[in-house]
């Protein structure tokens, strides 16, 4: 009866370890690397180019068909304000859920999956009004500062005004 007590105890002190971290993909543009909860993931593929739409921002690469869901795909690089992306066969699409929807950022690479402690999350310095506003906070991990997207404010703003 004593065995079984203590393992419920050990399960009870992981599972609060467990709710005190956030799993992230972690993936670079250019020099800077960011992150998103691994939860929303849904797929990471190649770039094969998308379908232009009209009336788009210039950080809407367009749609693509992924097995009968049609995704947005949105340019984080253009998104953050650094011209859009040149992509190459190197660059990826990670497919994310967003509410209910699926949505596409372009990325340079997908780098690593980081576990890192709430406790660890920074808000986002400020100064720079577009990172304070797509970003949820910052988080330092070997050494290296990566950036929390916030995935409601990156695939806010998409039709043109007017």
């Amino acid at each position: 009866m004593e065995a079984l007590s203590l393992r419920d105890d050990v399960s009870d002190k992981t599972a609060l370890a467990g709710q005190n971290t956030l799993q992230l993909i972690a993936f670079s543009i250019g020099e800077q690397t960011y992150g998103v909860e691994i939860t929303t993931v849904r797929e990471i593929r190649a770039w094969n180019g998308a379908t232009p739409l009209p009336n788009t921002r210039e950080f809407v690469r367009g749609v693509i068909n992924l097995r009968g869901t049609i995704v947005p795909i949105f340019d984080l690089r253009a998104r953050f304000g650094d011209g859009q992306t040149s992509p190459t066969k190197n660059h990826v699409v990670v497919v994310m859920s967003v509410g209910d929807k699926w949505v596409g950022i372009l990325v340079d690479a997908v780098s690593d999956i980081l576990t890192v402690s709430k406790d660890d999350i920074h808000n986002v310095p400020e100064g720079n009004s577009i990172d304070t506003e797509l970003l949820n906070g910052i988080v330092t991990h070997d050494s290296r500062m990566v950036g929390l997207i916030d995935l409601h404010a990156v695939v806010s703003g998409a039709k043109m005004d007017g």
